[in-house]
């Protein structure tokens, strides 16, 4: 157990110093970890632990203690929370000091328009994972698309799309 929290602490920490742009950028990389690397749990399970920590209130990074939970129990929510939370915050609290020392300086503008295509880029990355992971045949793939579509085309809440796919998979609907 100790080297699971180990290999726990490790990656988590690495993820921290990596979440720029916000934390669903890490997912493809989390998910490559826990599930082609160190196998501790299916890609099935992951997009579900995904799906279930968003639909939770609260950071949209809940998956981290879920990923914890499922590999290790309780030390494994405290271990990944501390490595995913703590050098990040700590980064970010320096970070801020520097970018408000440097505000009126030209290259922070450039800085900043750069920075916006290569968040943009990683958050569709961790959209094609979690979509592979989860979109297991046509129905779901097509539940999918219909859901980016709308969320794309309208302003309707994501709690409803939830609401609305859990429905879908009362009905069965979702396992054609």
């Amino acid at each position: 157990m100790t080297a699971i929290l180990i290999s726990l602490a490790l990656i988590f920490t690495q993820l921290s110093l990596l979440a720029f742009g916000g934390g669903n950028t890490i997912l493809p990389e989390m998910q490559r970890q826990v599930v082609d690397v160190h196998h501790w749990m299916s890609a099935e399970q992951f997009g579900a632990l995904f799906a279930l920590a968003q639909a939770a209130p609260g950071p949209n990074l809940m998956v981290v203690p879920l990923v914890g939970w499922h590999v290790a129990g309780l030390a494994g929510v405290l271990v990944t929370s501390v490595a995913k939370f703590g050098p990040s915050s700590l980064l970010t609290a320096v970070a801020l000091r520097l970018w408000e020392r440097f505000k009126d300086r030209p290259w922070r503008r450039i800085v900043q328009a750069g920075l916006v295509p290569m968040t943009a880029g990683l958050v569709m990355a961790s959209a094609v994972v979690i979509t592979e992971a989860s979109a297991r045949g046509w129905s779901l793939a097509a539940i999918t698309l219909g859901v980016a579509v709308a969320m794309l085309a309208t302003r309707v809440h994501p709690l409803l799309m939830l609401a609305a796919g859990a429905a879908i998979g009362l009905t069965g609907l979702g396992q054609i």
